[in-house]
């Protein structure tokens, strides 16, 4: 067998293997995107009914009142006494009589008899007196006869009812809002009270933060609440007990002191008011000095290992000895970081518990350490899919593998009812249904993924049935968590501020039905909802009435217009999470534009396309019929005409919005249709609804910006995804005329030599180009005797070719991905030349790299060609098939040029040294590019990557970032950079010299010229 034949057979085999290789990266990347759906199964409460409202009966006079002389008495008859006041008018008198046992603390049972002129309330404690006189207070409110409370009053179903800690110490600076672009989780409360320096804190500040705390505190017990989680823990510790975390004279130690001292107080007036405080934080939470405690004891953050969580439990030993009135602490391990972080602040925390065996050390550590205080311990399974524990949340099986065995009386553990985020059309949380542990539901108020609480919103029927579910399987369940203000950003959204600014009013209805169904999971939702709107709105039944039938028709306009049915009824998996049932809306009030969400999204509807967009428009219309109803009230019935404004104002804004909403979904899902089918008619549709859409996201920007109770939508990713789409017609023509570029370059390198071609400009390259890539080791050969100008067509054919096709695939707008590609080749080349010497002509290995890069790029203009780029990755999320090829013949080219390069420079170097030059270059041209990415910021460089090329929602870099999302290890082009240089250390020790060799080659062969050039 001659030796060009073995050549060409083991070219052959070569080629199949690295296709083989390349398809099974293929079924690799299709596994780790794990892009799947299954049916959801939803939740189904009763539609929503709205009871016949009856008028207003004025409340009597209370002009004798005889109670027990305590401070939670005291509270409860204040707010009867604002009640009253608040009341149009009075009817008669009547005296009250109070009498509290010394009974159980936590029952709330009581009974109220006598007449309408004479009230007496009978309760075995002071929880159930005053629970009654609140009662008559809120009937007051409503206009109900107080009299219809003569009765039996059972002890509350679920006796313990926690809320967040409102927008207490926050201050509603408009400044802070009208950007609408912050979405750090960071509160910032109190931040007018801290001090960066001794004395720590500003006392008028301190004061008016107390008066801010004693309203929500007094608030919220009228409303049932009886608990209050407390942000911080770690501001608040000492540590002296703990030789080694703060030196002497650490401020750390006297900023905790000087804040126990501020807030010590509000503690124990909550205790005073029978309410628990549970301070809230992320675990680990750290202090630089902290941080470095740990590193110096256990190695770093090794969360496994109970020493670790003895500081935290000893400093809390500590700080419940000072501040009796704390009731135990509340821990989150499933988000962390600078998110956040407070402004000026060096406490922080990190997402390091991710491991089984870590959960379970730090729940036995803590439940252990509140068992000997008396106090209590509350763990949230939220983890959003980070390490061996993401789906704790979601899973019973993870759910039970973490937790079953850990059954002390102290632990109380926290579950969404949501099977995920606070989204609509998400399932029943199974995992609350399980567990021999207390536990507690966590219910969110101001809907942070539906406008943020800015749109009507009635969650009463679907509260009560998740209630009624979940508490018929598991008699564990104790009580509910609501966040009355807190979950997500908190100046992107409207500036809400609960009981302070903004029309909070509405979404204090959930907050309150979610207090009545904990009291009675059989309560009345519907008739909770008109009693919320004659507290504060109106008396006048036609007004009430006008109200709640808005409101029966918030949660349809809120269903349809912000959500896509056919995607969010499936549960759908990606990248190893379960992606939220509104990935177009990601997150927030950010309409997303990536290509990953949309295109996923289409697949799922597109049985159901003309059904979807039409649902759209039904969401319009029930906002604009809400909006009449309203409406059509006579501004003279409302307690104050400016709350009618603010619901108009709301509704107004509501349907603005959900028109923005569905001139995109139509626009996007046209887009897909025609990136699937390549109709003209989907086109066309494309281009109408493109059109509406920016005519109204340029009028929602224009008549909302500034606007900080109405902010303006971040159509940023949006719009991006309209640039792109709009390039993505001319982008396919401009690869459909590259590729039939290439493809001649290609043809005429194939028959130049078997025709007159070959004495053509640039023919003898083109067919160098063709030979060196096909059969490199003639790379040298074909190189021989050619022009200066073939010389230069060799590096420039392929190197246009490669910027232009990369140019198009990122339609022109991604110069991350060019600086980062073009740079690797470019470091790549340099270094093959350096390497080779003066000696040694560098054409053909640059003949047969510039020729496998044209096949390389002539694969890449073929999927571009069809609808361009986004067809391209349209294909890439949704087409198992073609994607798997794809990647097969791409990834498969991407190693021939190496395999190619190395054979190429053997026929100058020999075999050992030519792999060392390959080796080297290709070392080296991933080290520099990743050296340059790990200065800049893996996540920066990453984030500004995707937000140029739309592949992954935009929101993502704005939460955690995508390295957390992802979990890419922070270091990762750290450690790319250090295995290039590797590479490149031992390339370079291959391509040296070893010793002296007498070789027999042509003359010239070895030159860098080989040849005189023809004249």
């Amino acid at each position: 067998m001659s030796t060009a034949r073995r050549r060409g057979i083991l070219a052959a085999v070569t080629g199949i293997v690295l296709l083989a290789l390349g398809l099974g990266v293929g079924v690799v990347v299709g596994d780790a995107l794990g892009i799947r759906t299954e049916p959801s199964t939803q939740m189904t409460p009763a539609d929503p009914v709205v009871p016949a409202v009856s008028g207003p009966v004025l409340p009597p006079e209370f002009t004798a009142i005889d109670a027990p002389d305590s401070a939670r008495i005291s509270a409860a008859l204040d707010e009867l006494a604002d009640a009253s006041a608040d009341a149009t008018g009075t009817s008669g008198e009547a005296s009250l009589t109070v009498t509290a046992g010394d009974g159980d603390a936590s029952d709330d049972s009581y009974t109220l008899s006598g007449n309408p002129t004479a009230l007496h309330i009978e309760a075995a404690s002071e929880n159930g007196a005053a629970r009654g006189v609140y009662d008559i207070a809120n009937s007051v409110r409503i206009g109900s006869p107080v009299e219809a409370l003569i009765g039996d009053h059972p002890a509350s179903k679920l006796p313990f009812r926690m809320v967040d800690l409102g927008a207490v110490g926050v201050d509603p600076d408009p400044s802070q809002w009208v950007d609408g672009t912050d979405y750090s989780h960071v509160s910032r409360a109190f931040e007018d009270v801290y001090l960066a320096d001794p004395p720590y804190i500003d006392q008028d500040a301190l004061a008016t933060a107390y008066d801010d705390w004693d309203e929500f505190l007094r608030h919220s017990v009228a409303n049932g609440y009886n608990a209050v989680s407390w942000p911080g823990f770690i501001e608040f510790a000492t540590f002296e007990d703990v030789p080694g975390v703060y030196p002497e004279g650490d401020p750390h130690v006297a900023r905790a002191l000087a804040l126990r001292e501020a807030f010590g107080p509000f503690w124990d007036r909550a205790a005073e008011l029978g309410v628990k405080i549970f301070l809230r934080t992320d675990m680990p939470t750290l202090t630089p000095q902290l941080a470095d405690y740990f590193d110096r004891e256990f190695g770093g953050l090794d969360t496994e290992n109970p020493e670790l969580w003895k500081t935290y439990t000893t400093a809390l030993d500590e700080l419940y000895a000072a501040e009796p009135a704390l009731s135990g602490i509340l821990i989150r391990i499933g988000e962390g970081g600078h998110v956040y972080q407070e402004p000026g602040w060096d406490y922080y925390s990190e997402i390091a518990v991710r491991s089984v065996d870590a959960v379970r050390t730090m729940l036995e550590t803590y439940s252990a350490q509140a068992e000997a205080e008396g106090r209590e311990v509350v763990f949230r399974t939220w983890s959003v899919g980070i390490g061996d524990v993401g789906d704790m949340h979601t899973d019973q099986s993870a759910y039970h593998a973490i937790l079953d065995g850990i059954d002390s009386p102290a632990l109380i553990v926290s579950t969404k009812y949501t099977l995920g985020d606070f989204y609509s059309w998400l399932p029943l949380n199974d995992t609350l249904e399980t567990g021999d542990q207390r536990r507690i539901v966590e219910f969110q108020s101001r809907r942070e993924f539906e406008a943020f609480g800015s749109f009507p919103n009635d969650l009463g029927p679907q509260y009560q049935w998740a209630l009624q579910t979940l508490l018929e399987k598991n008699p564990n369940i104790e009580g509910i968590w609501t966040w009355t203000q807190d979950g997500g950003p908190w100046r992107a959204g409207p500036m809400s501020l609960y009981l302070k600014s903004g029309f909070w009013q509405l979404y204090e209805l959930n907050t309150q039905t979610a207090a009545a169904l904990a009291r009675d999971p059989n309560a009345d939702v519907g008739q909770v909802t008109v009693d919320w709107a004659k507290e504060w709105f109106s008396e006048d039944p036609e007004t009430v009435t006008a109200i709640a039938n808005a409101m029966a028709l918030s949660r349809d306009a809120i269903t349809q217009g912000l959500y896509i049915q056919p995607f969010a009824e499936q549960r759908t998996f990606a990248l190893g999470l379960e992606p939220p049932p509104q990935m177009w809306i990601f997150e927030w009030d950010i309409l997303t534009g990536d290509s990953a969400s949309l295109g996923v999204i289409y697949e799922i509807s597109k049985d159901r396309i003309d059904e979807t967009i039409a649902a759209g428009h039904d969401a319009v219309a029930k906002a604009e019929q809400m909006r009449d109803d309203v409406a059509a009230t006579d501004a003279s019935t409302w307690r104050d005409p400016a709350m009618r404004d603010a619901f108009l104002g709301t509704l107004d804004y509501e349907a603005d919005v959900l028109r923005l909403l569905a001139a995109y979904r139509e626009m996007f899902l046209e887009q897909m249709r025609w990136h699937d089918t390549l109709d003209p008619a989907a086109h066309a549709a494309w281009e109408q609804a493109r059109d509406e859409y920016v005519a109204l996201a340029d009028e929602h920007i224009s008549t909302y910006s500034g606007d900080v109770n109405h902010p303006a939508w971040n159509l940023a990713a949006a719009d991006l995804s309209v640039q792109r789409a709009d390039r993505d017609d001319a982008m396919a023509w401009i690869a459909r005329i590259m590729l039939a570029l290439a493809l001649a370059w290609l043809i005429i390198g194939m028959i130049a030599a078997r025709t007159r071609l070959v004495r053509r400009p640039g023919a003898a390259a083109a067919r160098v180009t063709w030979l060196a890539s096909t059969r490199p080791w003639r790379a040298q050969e074909g190189t021989l005797g050619l022009l200066t100008l073939d010389r230069w067509l060799l590096l420039v054919v392929p190197g246009a070719l490669l910027v232009g096709t990369r140019a198009v695939q990122t339609s022109f707008l991604s110069w991350t991905h060019l600086a980062v590609v073009l740079g690797a080749w470019i470091v790549f080349l340099v270094v093959v030349d350096l390497l080779l010497g003066r000696k040694r002509s560098p054409w053909p290995v640059i003949a047969a790299v510039g020729g496998v890069v044209v096949l390389r790029c002539i694969a890449t203009l073929v999927a571009l060609s069809f609808s361009g780029p986004g067809g391209y990755w349209f294909a890439f999320w949704t087409d198992p098939v073609r994607r798997t090829i794809y990647i097969g013949v791409a990834f498969a080219l991407f190693l021939w040029v190496f395999v190619a390069a190395g054979w190429a420079l053997s026929t100058q170097l020999g075999r050992r040294r030519a792999t060392g030059v390959v080796l080297a270059a290709a070392g080296a041209g991933l080290a520099i590019p990743a050296t340059v990415v790990a200065i800049i910021g893996l996540e920066t460089v990453l984030s500004a990557w995707n937000d140029q090329m739309g592949l992954l929602p935009w929101g993502l870099a704005r939460i955690l970032g995508l390295t957390t999302y992802l979990e890419i290890p922070a270091d990762t082009a750290w450690w790319a950079a250090a295995f290039g240089a590797v590479v490149f250390v031992i390339g370079l020790l291959l391509a040296l010299k070893w010793g002296r060799r007498k070789t027999s080659t042509t003359i010239g062969a070895g030159s860098r010229h080989p040849e005189p050039a023809e004249v």
